[in-house]
């Protein structure tokens, strides 16, 4: 089977992601720049979620130029990717809309972690319909980013429930210490960017 339709199919899906997603992003109320300030939680979840739709639309579009065709398998494995890419823009309003609190983040991170799951999944469908010592294999190789990938997610997921944003800014107070109301009793520990 040639891998064209493929490409053209998995290309639409996430040009319609992308569409959905910059559909989130509502014209704000008043004229002035105080206006766009209630809407920069929404617009930084969709700029992140950009940059996620945009590195797997590119490491597609490279992993497809090393194909030489595609099975039953492959196409199934594509659309497991393309099916958690494709709830994305629901984690991604989620996030925005209720400002990077922690259930929707952690939605989030298991989107990610599974469409990591799912390109791993899609990257060995392909090696076994290709020779290992093909250019695909070649490009392949130990995949040791994507695989650092999935187990950052692993660890973000859960990671989440520990640290709540702190006013929008790049850093956050462990959950631990904090009260029920969300003050600090006591010492703060602080981390930076959710990573402890």
């Amino acid at each position: 089977m040639h891998k064209g339709r493929l490409e053209a199919f998995s290309d639409g899906v996430l040009a319609i992601i992308l569409t959905i997603m910059v559909l989130e992003l509502k014209v704000p109320h008043g004229e002035g720049v105080e206006a766009l300030r209630p809407l920069l939680p929404v617009f930084l979840s969709y700029v992140l979620s950009f940059v996620h739709i945009a590195i797997y639309w590119n490491n597609h579009h490279h992993l497809l130029q090393a194909v030489r065709l595609v099975n039953g398998p492959i196409l199934w494995a594509n659309l497991h990717l393309l099916f958690w890419l494709s709830l994305l823009p629901f984690a991604t309003a989620w996030v925005g809309e209720n400002h990077f609190q922690s259930a929707p983040l952690s939605l989030y991170g298991v989107v990610l972690l599974m469409a990591g799951i799912a390109y791993f999944v899609l990257t060995r469908a392909l090696l076994a319909q290709h020779d290992w010592d093909s250019v695909l294999a070649h490009a392949i190789g130990r995949d040791l980013k994507g695989n650092l990938s999935v187990v950052a997610y692993v660890v973000a997921v859960p990671l989440a429930f520990f640290c709540a944003v702190d006013g929008g800014s790049d850093l956050c107070r462990c959950r631990s210490c904090l009260d029920n109301s969300g003050s600090a009793n006591g010492e703060v520990a602080w981390c930076r960017s959710g990573l402890g």
